[in-house]
């Protein structure tokens, strides 16, 4: 039976681990944090704490995984 206004197709989920860790730009881009700074931060090199703060765009090898988890982003 063929779908029609009656009958609407049904909406998609947002996988919600996904939802808290990658943000989308306006132009499109995904964009996620660093992991590595959380434990142990007494050891690592301020430089190095200090770019770990900022996000940065996720790979083109994950890409279109993310997306399928971020439908509407």
């Amino acid at each position: 039976m063929p779908r029609n206004a009656s009958k609407p197709k049904m909406k998609l989920k947002t996988h919600r681990g996904a939802r808290k860790r990658f943000h989308v730009t306006a132009g499109g881009k995904i964009l996620r944090g660093h992991t590595a700074k959380r434990h142990f931060t007494g050891l690592k090199a301020s430089g190095r704490m200090r770019k770990l703060k900022k996000v940065t765009t996720v790979s083109p090898a994950d890409l279109a995984a993310i997306r399928q988890m971020l439908p509407y982003g």
